[in-house]
Order: C-alpha cells, then structure tokens, then sequence
C-alpha cells in the first residue's frame, strides 16, 4: 500500500475526546432506581467482547494488551514510558490509538467501517510488550493484525468475496454472497431470526453460531439442529451450533436477572426475565418478546435497552451488532418530544403520499430525550427508534429516544469547514437546536411513518388486492408487494439499512419546514417566518445537511468504490437532491484549483419553493418503492444518486480528506456498590480516562 494511500488510515492524533456528563441526571434517582440502573450498565459492557469479536480478529487481544498496560502500571503511563524507554511522542500515539480503539469497540471506525492504524512504530509495540509477561503472550497476537493490511479491501469491512473483512462469518474467508444469500433465505423459510446469529462455513455445509450462554438449550426457537441444504448447496448441510458468545451471554443474564430484582414495575420485570431467557438460551424470540414489553414500559425514569440490535455492519445487513444502553430521563426537554408526538397525526398527512401508503392508524410512541449513563456498542447514536422488527411496529407500536447529553456534547473550537463566513453565526447558534429537530422527526415520523403493503399469508392481503393502490410514481395501480414470510430487511438486504436512513432524513428534511414544528421546540409561534429564529433553525437544519453530504465523501472508499456508512451515503444522496434543484437554490462555490476554499451556497429564500419540493419528489420514490417491495427500481434509483462521479472522486473528496475533522469519542462514567449505596464514578476526559474506564470494568 503506497504511503499516501496509507495515511488516511492512520489513527487520529488526537483524537477529540469528550466527557458524557450524566452525574446530575444520576444523582437525582432514588436508591432503588439506581440499583437498577446500575446492574442494566454491567450487563451493557459485559457484551464489551461481543463488540470486538463482531469487528476483527485482532480486536480482543488489542483491548487485552491496552488494558494489560494500564494494569502492569497502575495508570502511571509515565513508568510505561520510562521502563519501555519509549519517546514521549510514540506514548502520546499509543495513548490516542487506545483511545480511538476504546471508542469504537474495536480497531474500524464504527462511522464508516474503515480500518484505522496506529501511528506508533513497530518497535514502540514490540518494547511495550515486554512489560509483563501477558503482554508478551499477547504480542503475536496483535503485531500484525494491529497495522495495516495487506491490500485496502481488507482495510474495510463487507463481504469476503469482495475482498474485504468481516468476522460475522467467521473462520470463512471463502464464503461467498450467493452462498450467505442461499442459507438466509432458508432460515427465513424456517422463521428462523438471525440477528444473534453468525455463520461458518465448513467443509460439509455451514454452521450456524447462535448466541447463548448454554450449548444445548432445553428449548429453542426451532426444533432441528440440522438440515439438507436446498438448491446450489444441494448435498451441504447446515448444523445450528449454540454457545457463541457463551461466557459474555452467562454475565450478561447474570446481571440482568439482578436488574430485574429492582424493577421499577412489573412490565419491567416481565421485560427482564425474556432478556436472561433470550441470552441464555439463544432465543431470539423471547428477545423480540422483550421488545413488546419494552414498548409497553411507557415513560420510565430509568429507560434502556440491550440486545443484538442493528445490522449496519453484517455485510449482508441481517445479523445484529452487540449493544445496550441505560439512561435517565429529562423530563424538561420530553415535553417538546411529547407535542411532537401528539402533532403525528396531523403532521403525516403532509408527506407526499396517499393514505394508501401509511399505516391505517399512527401508533403513538413513547419518545423521550434521554441522558445516557451507559451505551456499550461500537459507538453512540444521538437519537434511537426501535425495535427493528416491522410487524410490531406496524400492529403494537415503538419507541423513540433521543440523547441529550450526546447531542450537546461538544470539543473546544471544534472547526467547521465547508459552511461560508457569512453563515458561521447562525450556523453556529443554531446548528444543535436544529439537530434536536431533526433527530426528533428522523426518529418519530421518519422511521415511524409508512405502511408495508403485504400479502400477510396465501391470499390475504393488508390492502385490497382487486382494487390495489394507484403508484403515485406511475399513475398506475401497484404490481408488487412483500409475499408472505418476506420482511423489509430481506427484501432489500445490504441495502435496506442506508436506503431506510434516507428515507427518515428526507422526511425530517420536509417536515421541518413545518413552522408549526420549530415553534414546538421553543421556536417561533408557528407562523411561516424564514428571517426569525423559526427560519434560522431551518436554514441551519438546510446547511448541516448539506455539509453532511459534503464530508460523506470521507466513507467512500475509491478503491472498492463502496460507501462505508450507511447515513453518510444516505445525505450525499439528499445533497445531490439539493443540488439538482439547480443554482437558484443550492451550489457547491470555490475558486482555487484544489476545491480548498469549497463552501456551499444555499439560498435561504429558496427552502420553500424549490429546496422542499425537491426533497419531497426523492422522498415519494424512495418511499412508495419500499412500501410496494419494487426493490429493482429502488436499486436503480438509489445507486444511480449515491454513485461517486469523476468530480467528487477526484476534486471534493481530496478537500473534504484534508479538512476532516475527528469523530467523537465518549469517556463514559461506571457506577459501584458501596455498601447498601450505588456510587456513581466519573474519568477525565482525555485517553488516559478512557483507558481507566475500561480497566474498572473488571468484569468484562
């Protein structure tokens, strides 16, 4: 790999690391509360080691080897430094690649699924292992894995036959997509759920790795362990192996039984007690069992949620990444979340499809603002809509959070490229406030507007199939929809999570054009005002996504010509939108040859009558394609707007590569029991507490 190629992987230096305050939010619950809350975080992190293992291979022995350091010096780097006889720069890089690593629970960027490398040498590595004898064990472990690669692909994440990396099939560098494709589409015919699942391929056939804390569960979500695979893999078997994951899964029950001992309620208690069976025995079920108690626990004071939940990462967009979360709620900033729910149902009918299109009746969700005292995963989201699973979200309902203490989480002179000096002040007032308001639409309405239509078993239909809906998209009455057993996700694969991204950003984008809306967040009175504080949160909401399109460029890979993160790819897509609105509404501007003035022009003027419509017409595509299943013209339409052409490739993304700025990493507080008391304990925000704050979990 040439030099210049390679440092764009080279770990950030520094990286920007920042606290997530929640000791008031804490200190504030009562003791029972805290108890609860307490035991729901170790069963968080215990899932730490899940995280690195659905990364790479190299992960775990990287996370030991970081926290073997801390222990062999008791956090006194300074006696690592002196007794490795290492520079003071080759510890500050070891420092921020630990950091770095620490924060997206492994060594690829969970925003963006790219690989990144130290920039200490190899000989720094070699001298720090030989502090203790169990970082000497685990240097051959890491001394290869840790840097870069042998070619780019395997400097990203995706399907192995692509020539990338994935450890959601693990030990099978040879499966390939059609075969990953063949033995998911047999498990869906045996309603089997795989988001706890990984799978192996084997001489015979495949196994399927099923997470769980005991190997041979007394009951399981199927009754066979084995099958004759069908088609091309005619003659392979596929075998159901249970135990991946055997000793986290056991902590994690462990700790969730005794969170359910303080349960705040009996739904919450119930809730619980379909967690431990879900992870000690593999049952995905009982795991969407919990989801319908975890909608029902309306308005809790302690809110979380844990499981194999998203699935940006499997390649082939099924499989579920670890995470979990537990937070306290701030009923202040609830309230305005609390009108937004109330004005659903008068907002949908705003977006630009008939009733046809959208669920016969708006289940009204919980949707709460959040302030996270634990997020265990490969990184932290600013706002959440789930459960995943769209026949309970189209008949029973979801939840909607938003994290508050993430959203205002900010580095000292974070810099702001791409937005023009004239703007810098609005911008920078009121980007935050904007955000809230996106996140808050993108989660209620976005991902919570929208009807599947379906053929729900043999010759019944949730719509009515001799007189089907008319398509908006071509004047003519519908010809596709999801056949019985088929899902949204399977449908759409690889490309359901990003296409669905879109989907809810386009829809924030329409609706908070609504006055009626910002005046809900504390904005205006709910009159069209484009010059009040009303027009400055929209045009700010108008600017950051169209700089998020910009610095989307930063996850496209030119080498495998693959989009890295899913919501990156979906706002590149609605910068295109804006910009095929033509110049009276939105430009890209410069005048040095290497784009290193590039700032975006967008007419605030012009939201309304063309940047709104615009919106609007790509919304309508995306959404009537993926409620009729058209997944052909889905794949047209979207790969045709998010494909990288010669001027991005070649122009903007040097710009954006030379101005891109760190992501955020959380230093996260844990909590002890102190007697019959739960003590909340706090790290400084810079590589050495974050380092701390992972060595205290002794339990992980």
């Amino acid at each position: 790999m040439d030099e210049e190629t390679l440092k764009h992987y080279l770990a950030d230096n520094p990286p920007t690391i920042v606290p997530l305050t929640i000791k008031p939010h804490f200190e504030a619950l009562t003791e029972q509360q805290k108890l609860y809350a307490h035991y729901i975080s170790i069963a968080c992190f215990a899932g730490t080691r899940v995280v690195l293992r659905q990364t790479s291979p190299e992960s775990e022995p990287i996370y030991d080897f970081i926290i073997a350091l801390h222990n062999f010096s008791g956090g006194d780097w300074q006696k690592v430094k002196q007794e490795s006889a290492i520079s003071d720069e080759e510890l500050q890089y070891f420092l921020n690649y630990s950091a770095q690593f620490l924060g997206n629970g492994g060594n690829y960027k969970s925003f963006g699924d790219s690989k990144f490398i130290p920039r200490f040498s190899e000989q720094t590595l070699e001298a720090l292992s030989g502090l203790s004898s169990e970082t000497k064990e685990l240097y051959d472990k890491v001394k290869v894995g840790i840097f870069a690669t042998k070619t780019v692909g395997l400097m990203h994440l995706g399907y192995p036959d692509a020539g990338h990396l994935t450890t959601y099939y693990p030990d099978s560098s040879d499966i390939t997509k059609e075969e990953i494709t063949i033995v998911s589409d047999f498990l869906e015919s045996k309603k089997l759920l795989p988001e706890n699942t990984r799978l192996r391929k084997t001489l015979d056939g495949f196994e399927l790795l099923i997470a769980s804390q005991t190997t041979n569960p007394a009951e399981t979500d199927i009754p066979h362990t084995e099958w004759e695979l069908p088609g091309k893999l005619e003659g392979k078997t596929l075998t159901m192996q249970y135990g991946d994951y055997s000793t986290e899964m056991g902590k994690i029950a462990d700790a969730l039984e005794k969170a359910g001992e303080h349960a705040l309620n009996k739904t919450e208690k119930t809730m619980h007690e379909e967690y431990v069976k879900a992870f000690r025995t593999g049952s995905q079920n009982a795991w969407k069992e919990s989801q319908r108690y975890w909608i029902r626990d309306k308005g809790p004071m302690v809110e979380s949620d844990i499981g194999f939940v998203e699935t940006y990462r499997d390649p082939h967009g099924i499989r579920g990444e670890w995470e979990g979360f537990v937070a306290m709620v701030n009923q202040e900033r609830t309230k305005a979340f609390g009108k937004l729910v109330e004005s659903a149902t008068s907002l949908i009918p705003k977006l630009p499809w008939s009733k046809d299109f959208e669920k016969d009746k708006f289940l009204s969700p919980d949707f709460t603002s959040l302030e996270v005292l634990a997020f265990a995963g490969s990184g932290i989201p600013a706002g959440i809509n789930i459960p995943n699973y769209n026949d309970i979200r189209q008949t029973e309902g979801f939840k909607n959070v938003s994290l508050g203490n993430v959203l205002s989480a900010k580095a000292p002179k974070e810099p702001i490229p791409f937005i023009k000096e004239t703007d810098l002040e609005v911008y920078s007032e009121y980007r935050d406030p904007a955000f809230e308001v996106q996140v808050g639409l993108h989660e209620l309405l976005g991902h919570g507007c929208g009807k599947l239509l379906q053929e729900t078993s043999p010759g019944n239909f949730n719509f009515d199939s001799s007189n089907p809906p008319i398509s908006p998209l071509t004047g003519q009455p519908i010809t596709s929809w999801y056949k019985p057993g088929q899902t949204w996700g399977s449908v759409f694969g690889a490309m359901a999570g990003s296409y669905e991204e879109c989907r809810a950003e386009c829809v924030a984008m329409a609706l908070s054009c609504e006055f009626e809306v910002l005046a809900i967040f504390g904005f205006g009175d709910g009159t069209e005002d484009l010059n009040g504080p009303a027009g400055d949160v929209l045009y700010a909401s108008y600017l950051s996504m169209a700089r998020a399109g910009i610095a989307a460029l930063e996850f496209w890979d030119p080498k495998s010509r693959k989009w890295g993160q899913p919501h990156m790819q979906a706002r590149f897509s609605i910068l295109r939108t804006f910009l095929n609105a033509g110049v009276e509404f939105c430009e890209l501007e410069w005048k040095e040859d290497d784009l290193s003035d590039l700032t975006i022009r967008l007419e605030r003027s012009e939201i309304l009558r063309r940047g709104r419509p615009a919106v609007e017409g790509y919304l309508r595509k995306l959404h009537v394609l993926k409620a009729t299943a058209d997944i052909e013209e889905a794949t047209k339409l979207y790969e045709e707007i998010t494909t990288v052409e010669d001027f991005y490739e070649s122009r903007v993304r040097p710009a954006v590569l030379k101005k891109k700025t760190p992501r955020k990493v959380f230093v996260q507080a844990n909590t002890v029991v102190e007697g019959d008391r739960v003590v909340l304990k706090e790290y400084e925000a810079t590589a050495e507490g974050m380092i701390r704050s992972y060595a205290e979990r002794k339990y992980v």
